[in-house]
């Protein structure tokens, strides 16, 4: 049986410079660990705006609801995931 990966989404904007730089690190994190996300912009939804317009970047685990915002590095993110999933990767 395959592991299931959780599902995240990263809210941003365009012309989001340290959105690009979040991406970045998820993309170098999710290299490692089991997961799958897609980026939502913000812009297209004004309850998305009220609630994360001055927040962004922010990942959302889509289970647990848990939310990490900006700033944080490969480790903290490592960290977070590993903590708010409670598992870890077989060749951490």
């Amino acid at each position: 049986m395959t592991a299931l990966t959780n599902t995240f989404v990263l809210y941003h904007t365009e012309a989001c410079h340290l959105c690009e730089l979040a991406e970045a690190v998820i993309q170098n994190v999710s290299a490692h660990y089991p997961m799958s996300w897609r980026k939502v912009d913000i812009a297209n939804d004004d309850a998305l705006v009220e609630a994360y317009g001055i927040r962004i970047p922010v990942l959302i685990d889509m289970n647990s609801r848990e939310e990490i915002g900006w700033p944080f590095d490969e480790q903290a993110l490592y960290d977070w995931l590993t903590s708010s999933t409670g598992d870890a990767p077989a060749n951490s």
